[in-house]
């Protein structure tokens, strides 16, 4: 109990330090979309979140929606049977896919989106939009001959080869610099639910942060993670919500992420 109302207590603090940075609304966001991007993440205990956003507050605004400074997401990843994507992302191949269904919650949007990571770390991304990923949980549903033929020109893998194995469910904060050259997601409460196995985890004690530039143009945030001393950290959700749940699962290249998990579940300053 202490520790459940310390976290509420941190993230009330979080909550309230957000109302000090200017707003800006989706619709303005969308020249900031960065589909072809260069991905730097971060991770770090959630006791860490509020000074990082306190030294941040001038140099950023924050996605609004609905007077909400906080979105929800409901992601669920295809994979394939023999979990192709994820031994891809495990072996530590430079160019891989993902493929997922995200639910946007506040504005009940889902996208099938198709995410391509090439040898140079550029990642791009294309989508569709689909019918909500709530309401038909199914996947198949989902699939019109819209989506067939999206499927066809830009994934590896057939749709009869895929099926719903790992979901997560998260509260996202979305920054974006005041010269709109990047953007920067910070994902709190990850929830992981495996439909494989039936297991479910939960990370809320971590913060995953992801940092979307296009090119190397200068970020005030690299700045500051480096005058914190927090350091770059590959994670992914999709692959340590699958090893998390997923015993049977090849996991020698993420162990150390694993014990990371581990580690930062102790840290409280």
């Amino acid at each position: 109990m202490c520790l459940y109302m310390e976290k509420e207590k941190t993230l009330q603090a979080i909550r309230e330090e957000l109302e000090h940075f200017e707003p800006i609304e989706l619709e303005k966001m969308q020249g900031v979309k960065l589909m072809n991007r260069i991905d730097t993440k971060y991770v770090i205990p959630l006791s860490r979140l509020l000074p990082l956003l306190q030294a941040a507050e001038g140099e950023y605004f924050v996605q609004w929606i609905g007077q909400k400074r906080t979105s929800s997401y409901h992601t669920l990843y295809l994979e394939t049977a023999d979990h192709a994507m994820y031994t891809m992302h495990e072996t530590r191949r430079k160019v891989r896919q993902k493929i997922r269904l995200r639910h946007y919650v506040e504005t009940d949007d889902t996208f099938l989106e198709v995410k391509n990571k090439n040898n140079h770390g550029r990642t791009k991304k294309k989508r569709i939009l689909v019918d909500s990923l709530d309401k038909n949980p199914d996947f198949h549903t989902l699939i019109t001959p819209e989506v067939e033929e999206f499927l066809k020109k830009k994934s590896w893998y057939t749709i009869d080869s895929l099926q719903a194995q790992m979901e997560n469910q998260f509260e996202r904060i979305t920054l974006v610099n005041k010269g709109f050259t990047e953007r920067l997601t910070i994902d709190l409460d990850v929830n992981f639910h495996n439909r494989e196995t039936g297991n479910d985890a939960n990370i809320g004690h971590l913060v995953i942060i992801e940092l979307k530039r296009d090119g190397a143009t200068h970020s005030p945030m690299r700045e500051i993670m480096q005058e914190m001393r927090i350091h770059p950290q590959g994670f992914s959700k999709y692959c340590m919500g699958s090893a998390l749940t997923n015993p049977s699962l090849r996991r020698n290249n993420l162990k150390e992420r694993l014990m990371l998990v581990e580690r930062l579940k102790h840290v409280s300053d």
